[in-house]
């Protein structure tokens, strides 16, 4: 929140808030790398172990629940009936999927700021919502 407003502002004082195009890009796909060189250095020891019992199967069941179909039922909204074009969903469905990758792919594909801008306003209200469901269907099991 605090880098959009002072975004917003475009200076602070004596502080000018302006980032050359190629270091941003540099920046995001140095942070894209280093977070997806955590996730699988944290998840990959037992990640096989765990998926293949019962209760894994139910959990991969019920994550690609959580997933696909808010994703898809966004997305058909979105598309058919307010007319969303293609690089804006494309930035709004990788942000509900809390995807840097997909992020990254759509931002270049775009050659413009509609995935980010998208990314930026559903990206947080997304990571809440998963942590919510995650606890939820805890509680259920």
């Amino acid at each position: 929140m605090v880098a959009i407003l002072l975004s917003h502002l475009g200076r602070f004082g004596p502080l000018v808030m302006h980032i050359p195009l190629q270091a941003n890009r540099a920046l995001r796909e140095l942070g894209i790398m280093l977070f997806l060189a955590n996730v699988g250095l944290l998840s990959g020891g037992s990640f096989v172990a765990t998926v293949f019992t019962p209760q894994g199967a139910q959990w991969v069941v019920l994550g690609l629940a959580v997933t696909l179909l808010p994703l898809l039922a966004v997305g058909i909204v979105a598309r058919r009936w307010h007319r969303m074009n293609f690089m804006t969903l494309s930035g709004l469905l990788s942000g509900g999927m809390t995807d840097p990758p997909a992020l990254a792919f759509a931002t270049g594909v775009a050659r413009c700021d509609a995935p980010d801008v998208a990314y930026a306003a559903v990206y947080p209200l997304t990571m809440l919502l998963r942590i919510v469901a995650a606890q939820v269907i805890a509680q259920l099991q």
